[in-house]
């Protein structure tokens, strides 16, 4: 059982979901990304979700692609994701996964970025815009340095492609709540808790559901179906607003909804 899941497993046997925190490594500086993700593990976050900043974030709502356009104008480097990881799980047991698009992992070389990744200390990728069919270099190399792969799925897909992702993602799948780019929502979509029950039919032990989230009330919500909550722009906006304080207020206010009714399923 890989870091990820022993932390699910962790949360779902207190008889709650598991918090996935995300954050941009480098904003608003990296020291401060690197306190601010420490903050999330300190204040009931259980596992951390790092995003190297992209200069064509697709899938980013417009605070998350204004704190990255911050990181990148500040100067980020690939290597400053490894330095925080490593600085991160030298302060932290909290694992930490990697969202990252896949043109950097490309440029940077898909095995000396796994190497380099386990070597600081990282669990494993999120990756949004890569399919597992087009992902075979990846999976050898998660497999060859017991990485995490965690895929995608959305309310889209298809049965075939929903079973393709649960086969191949390790850790947990990344539910898409809904269609479209990251951001708070008044109300999730419905089509989330159907896309937990369809992964579930396909095989998925660890469901966690992503894009939209950003109250307590929302992670309750989620935890009465689905294995985790992933939370993105309400943490970064409380970043930006208020510094590393408001970060872990916030991130303590958000733990307070992922104990709930718990889904009867297998972990």
């Amino acid at each position: 059982m890989s870091r990820i899941e022993e932390a699910i497993q962790k949360a779902n046997a207190a008889g709650r979901s598991a918090f996935v925190g995300y954050l941009p490594v480098g904003f608003p500086d990296l020291e401060t990304s690197i306190q601010a993700a420490i903050a999330l593990a300190e204040n009931g976050v259980d596992i951390i979700e790092l995003g190297p900043p992209y200069s064509d974030p697709v899938m980013d709502g417009a605070i998350i692609q204004e704190a990255t356009r911050t990181a990148l104008a500040a100067g980020f480097r690939m290597a400053d994701l490894f330095t925080a990881i490593r600085a991160i799980t030298a302060a932290t047991d909290v694992p930490v996964l990697v969202m990252t698009y896949w043109n950097p992992v490309m440029q940077y070389g898909i095995d000396r970025y796994a190497d380099d990744l386990a070597a600081a200390g990282g669990a494993g990728l999120i990756t949004p815009d890569i399919t597992p069919d087009a992902a075979g270099e990846w999976i050898a190399a998660s497999e060859r340095t017991g990485l995490d792969r965690v895929f995608l799925a959305a309310p889209t897909s298809s049965d075939e492609r929903l079973k393709l992702v649960v086969e191949s993602s390790t850790g947990f799948v990344y539910t898409v709540s809904t269609m479209g780019i990251t951001g708070e929502r008044a109300e999730l979509d419905l089509a989330a808790r159907t896309l937990v029950g369809r992964l579930r039919e396909q095989g998925a032990h660890r469901a966690c559901v992503g894009i939209g989230i950003s109250t307590a009330e929302q992670i309750a919500g989620v935890s009465e179906y689905a294995d985790g909550a992933i939370v993105g722009t309400a943490l970064v906006r409380a970043l930006r607003d208020g510094g590393v304080p408001a970060l872990a207020e916030v991130t303590r206010n958000l733990a307070a909804g992922t104990s709930s009714a718990r889904p009867d399923t297998e972990n």
